[in-house]
């Protein structure tokens, strides 16, 4: 089958005007051509480039859409999702997560990095609809029963391992939730379970953070005593959170940082000179739902910072589109052009999750799936699945 449009984007950049794709009717990449065989392609409107990847996202949330209301802050926000989480039947949560994946297969999204804390959304999987790696959340700020702590998460993880693939790539790892709900015993286990795995952490994503991590007070320290947490163990670092919690990590992994609202200048290059494979994910939508706050996008771009994109969660989301995400940071950093961003959302999403083998960009021997956009920069773009 020959495609082409007015524009194509191949992951990277655009393709010069006339470009065709050969695409074959499973959705592998045959070959692309210049303009010599445009009259046999068939046209279509718009533009049209690679399959979107959400490089996070927690679809074991879907079921909270509307639960939280907007502004209230991060730390409220966390204090209301455990509180509330279990406030619905498992049919309903189901439900949920069902409608939240095919919410995604319709806006073009072809892989999902999934946030789990527990084995709900092995459902999903099994759907084969799209790639995933599932990010098993080790969470626990003490410095006891640190081995408890790491097992039930060891225990999801095995789960999801065990899991026959099907045409879809599935993946997984155990992460850290953040520097504020893990201990430096437990970021060290985390490290030491696979030296390879990508490890995918909340980064920097409020003005707390770094607060606790510099001086110990602030609303993260009234949160963990709302939890009955115990953090006299803990001495702050007179760091960044970020600067702290690199030296618990070792170099060889992968590296996502999601959010990094307030993510500075010079924890990016202290980042960036001591990993070997790092990103930056932004989930612009989530931090406007939740703290009104986007990351200094122009620092990101000064540091040649490798950028993706996720939808974080619909408790903190209004839909699970990555063109929405990008539709935002183009509405607030207009100097932004959309061959950057396409990249941020298609080639650069599938490094991140190691997947660029096969997805993020057309070229032969990919499926990275194809997607048609009409009407890319107005208030209601239209997006077709085609390949």
């Amino acid at each position: 089958m020959l495609i082409t449009a007015k524009q194509i984007h191949n992951g990277h950049q655009w393709l010069p005007e006339g470009s065709v794709i050969d695409v074959s009717e499973t959705g592998q990449i045959k070959a692309i051509y210049d303009h010599s065989l445009n009259d046999e392609a068939f046209f279509y409107e718009g533009i049209l480039i690679p399959g979107f990847v959400n490089v996070h996202c927690h679809l074991e949330l879907s079921h909270m859409k509307g639960a939280i209301p907007e502004l209230t802050g991060l730390i409220p926000f966390l204090q209301t999702i455990p509180r509330h989480r279990n406030d619905f039947t498992e049919e309903f949560k189901k439900d949920a997560r069902h409608a939240a994946i095919h919410e995604m297969l319709n806006n073009g999204i072809v892989a999902v990095g999934d946030i789990a804390n527990t084995t709900e959304s092995s459902d999903l999987r099994y759907l084969d609809l799209m790639h995933f790696h599932t990010f098993v959340e080790a969470i626990g700020f003490s410095e006891t029963n640190v081995q408890k702590l790491f097992s039930r998460s060891l225990h999801v993880f095995s789960e999801f391992a065990a899991q026959e693939r099907g045409e879809k790539t599935l993946q997984q790892s155990i992460v850290p939730h953040a520097p504020y709900s893990v201990s430096h015993s437990l970021f060290r286990m985390i490290d030491a379970h696979k030296k390879e795995a990508i490890i995918s952490i909340h980064n920097q994503e409020s003005k707390a953070e770094d607060e606790y991590y510099f001086i110990k007070h602030g609303p993260v320290n009234k949160l963990l005593h709302g939890l009955g947490i115990d953090d006299s163990f803990f001495k702050p670092s007179g760091k960044s959170s970020l600067q702290t919690y690199l030296e618990w990590l070792s170099p060889s992994h992968p590296f996502i940082f999601i959010h990094n609202t307030f993510t500075k200048r010079n924890d990016v290059e202290v980042a960036q000179s001591y990993l070997k494979n790092v990103f930056w994910c932004f989930c612009p939508n989530a931090n406007m739902y939740i703290e009104h706050q986007l990351p200094d996008v122009e620092m990101f771009l000064q540091q040649h910072a490798a950028i993706c994109i996720g939808t974080d969660s619909l408790a903190s989301n209004h839909q699970l589109s990555v063109l929405a995400e990008l539709q935002t940071l183009k509405k607030h950093f207009p100097f932004l052009d959309w061959e950057r961003m396409l990249q941020w959302g298609t080639y650069n999403g599938a490094q991140a999750l190691q997947m660029g083998d096969i997805l993020g960009s057309i070229e032969p021997g990919k499926k990275p799936g194809i997607i048609q956009i009409k009407n890319l920069e107005g208030s209601h773009p239209e997006i077709k699945v085609i390949a």
